[in-house]
């Protein structure tokens, strides 16, 4: 049982910094693109790349981390669901490019943003 309360810390945790992260973007970036999404997904690949690889290869922690970080907080915070639906929603709107940008933007940006904190989590 503690496990699932271990999760939902960490989610209550991921979906508010996702809403305050999303609500701070959008005011400062405005709303005609997905920035909130885009810098959600990137930060979130990059803090799982490097938490997952600090833990894996080395520190030794209690199992418990893993589902607090990963899967609960990291969990609620990413958007890739969010971010599916907000890049169809551009191209279905007639924002052909911008809602390409978003799509391929958050996959590749993603996968160097994981990257980057695999290597980061190596080099400690």
């Amino acid at each position: 049982m503690d496990k699932y309360l271990i999760i939902s810390l960490g989610a209550i945790l991921g979906a508010n910094a996702r809403f305050l992260l999303a609500g701070w973007a959008a005011q400062k970036f405005g709303t005609n693109f997905p920035y909130g999404t885009l810098i959600i997904n990137l930060t979130g690949s990059l803090v799982l790349g490097f938490f997952l690889t600090l833990i894996s290869d080395r520190l030794i922690v209690d199992a418990r981390w893993r589902l607090l970080i990963a899967v609960g907080f990291l969990g609620a915070y990413t958007t890739f669901s969010t971010y599916t639906y907000e890049s169809a929603n551009l191209i279905l709107t007639g924002q052909v490019w911008p809602g390409l940008v978003n799509l391929f933007g958050s996959s590749i940006l993603g996968l160097t943003a994981v990257t980057a904190g695999i290597l980061l989590g190596r080099l400690i």
